[in-house]
């Protein structure tokens, strides 16, 4: 049986601890300020990108990993030998995943498998690691496919957003709606659904009132709760509140079972400083 090798996106925004852990494989998504061209945690920062957007007053674009760019990717480890696993942030949300399939044909069949995570950040990552797990205990990559493929739609996640000033400027809240919510104390949940993003629920009053209905999420959810992998993820924000959330996770499913992430680049750069979410697989 070829060994096989798993490949992720940028987007999935696991630890550098875990991704050397698991022998992860990561390539880029591309972050551009008109002629500025970087590279998704490679060559800039969350914070730097903050900094950027505060300086020109615009969020930068973002950008697909390249058909191209996955053959040069893919082709070495084909050559060796190796079945390639590849997935990353939801076709709805990128072209990434349509481009390594494109170049996954340039390739002989059954040899690289391409899942649609249907996800983002962490919930992309869930899908990695546990493709990770099925490849440690000597599956082919055909049977990960066929495992994990099934997980997709019992993927949880949601996010707390601070401010609707980044979903504002990047056109997925309307100039009102960012008036409303900022009156009105109002911290969005957003939830993945069907490939997409949804305002779930918009609490009011102090952000922990929307980390609280993220706790709510997990606690109806328990005992029905995957607990390889519990990710509290975030984008920049207040450390107490972190930690808050953190902790009411733990004592739902167990300290030892939550992992904190900060999100990338490109993930950041949608939402702005101050989303946290809570994801994890549903049983």
């Amino acid at each position: 049986m070829n060994k096989v090798i798993i490949i992720a996106d940028s987007t999935v925004d696991l630890t550098p601890e875990l991704i050397k852990k698991h022998n992860i494989v990561t390539v880029p998504l591309i972050v551009r300020f008109d002629e500025e061209i970087y590279y998704d945690n490679e060559t800039i920062t969350p914070d730097e990108l903050y900094e950027k957007v505060k300086i020109k007053g615009e969020l930068p674009k973002t950008a697909a990993v390249a058909p191209q760019t996955f053959i040069e990717l893919f082709k070495p480890y084909i050559d060796q030998g190796c079945d390639i696993l590849f997935s990353g942030i939801g076709a709805k949300m990128s072209s990434t995943i349509q481009n390594a399939i494109i170049a996954s044909n340039e390739f002989p069949e059954g040899r690289i498998f391409v899942l649609d995570s249907g996800n983002l950040s962490t919930g992309t990552g869930l899908l990695i690691l546990k493709m990770c797990k099925y490849r440690d205990e000597g599956k082919s990559a055909k049977e990960i496919f066929d495992l994990v493929s099934p997980l997709v739609t019992k993927v949880s996640a949601q996010f707390a957003v601070d401010t609707l000033e980044y979903l504002h400027k990047g056109g997925r809240c309307s100039g009102a709606s960012k008036i409303f919510g900022t009156i009105f104390h109002i911290h969005p949940i957003i939830k993945l659904v069907d490939g997409g993003m949804i305002v779930y629920k918009k609490p009011r009053g102090a952000y922990k009132a929307a980390l609280n209905e993220l706790v709510n999420e997990i606690k109806g959810d328990y005992p029905n709760v995957d607990l390889d992998h519990i990710f509290v993820t975030h984008s920049g924000m207040d450390q107490n509140l972190i930690n808050y959330l953190y902790e009411e996770v733990s004592k739902v499913v167990g300290q030892d079972h939550v992992y904190i992430t900060r999100a990338g680049c490109v993930i950041s750069s949608h939402c702005g400083p101050g989303t946290i979410g809570v994801l994890y697989i549903k049983k």
